[in-house]
C-alpha cells in the first residue's frame, strides 16, 4: 500500500496530478486546494490513499495527514466512495465541515454534487460522535459562511465562486459580514 508520496510534479490535469518519483509517475487524485499549491517542476508530498477495485487503483492525495484520515472517515459511510469524499473535502476546511457535521447542518454537504438530502443527513448521523463537538469559534465561522455565501449568491455569484473565495479567507475573520468582505476583495483581486 501507498501511503505517502514524495516526488516532482510532473503534469497538473483537472482533479489530478502526476508526481515523479523514482522514475514512476504517480496519478494522483487531489482536492482543489492541494492542486493549487501544486507548481509543474517542483517538489510534492502527499499522504495518500489506495482506492482498490476489481479493474482499477486509484491513488488520492492529501497535503495533511488530518486530510487523510478525515477522507478515510467519509469512506466509512455506505454510498460515500472516493470521488464523492474528495467532493466533500472540496468544499470547505476540514475545521469548517466538523463543525457543520457536528452541529447537525446536514443542509451545508447537500451543495456537493451528488450528495442530496438524506446522504448529508446520513453523514450527518453517522459521523456526528466521531468527529467531536464543534468548538464555539468553528460554529461561528460556520454560520458566517453561510451568511456570507448567501449574499455572494445574490451578488450574482456562482456556488463554486462564492466557495472558493471564502476557503481563502483567513480563519481569524469570524463575522458574516467581514468574511464577505474579504471574500468579495479575493474575487475582485483576481
Amino acid at each position: 500500500m501507498i501511503g505517502y508520496l514524495e516526488g516532482e510534479v510532473y503534469a497538473l490535469r483537472q482533479g489530478h496530478c502526476i508526481i515523479l518519483t523514482g522514475g514512476v509517475g504517480y496519478k494522483v487524485f487531489c482536492t482543489k486546494d492541494t492542486l493549487a499549491r501544486a507548481k509543474t517542476g517542483a517538489r510534492m508530498s502527499v499522504w495518500t490513499h489506495l482506492a482498490v477495485r476489481e479493474t482499477i487503483l486509484d491513488l488520492y492525495g492529501f497535503k495533511s495527514e488530518e486530510e487523510l484520515r478525515f477522507f478515510d472517515l467519509l469512506l466509512t459511510i455506505s454510498g460515500i466512495g472516493p470521488k464523492s469524499a474528495l467532493a466533500i473535502l472540496d468544499i470547505a476546511t476540514i475545521e469548517t465541515l466538523r463543525s457543520a457535521i457536528s452541529g447537525g447542518n446536514a443542509s451545508y454537504l447537500t451543495k456537493v454534487s451528488g450528495i442530496g438530502r438524506k446522504t448529508a443527513e446520513k453523514i450527518v448521523l453517522e459521523l456526528k460522535d466521531k468527529v467531536g463537538t464543534a468548538e464555539l469559534e468553528n460554529a461561528r465561522m460556520l454560520s458566517g459562511d453561510q451568511e456570507a455565501l448567501e449574499a455572494m449568491r445574490a451578488l450574482g455569484y456562482s456556488q463554486v465562486e462564492a466557495r472558493d473565495a471564502l476557503r481563502k479567507v483567513p480563519q481569524n475573520i469570524e463575522r458574516g459580514s467581514d468574511r464577505l468582505r474579504e471574500a468579495l476583495r479575493i474575487v475582485g483581486g483576481k
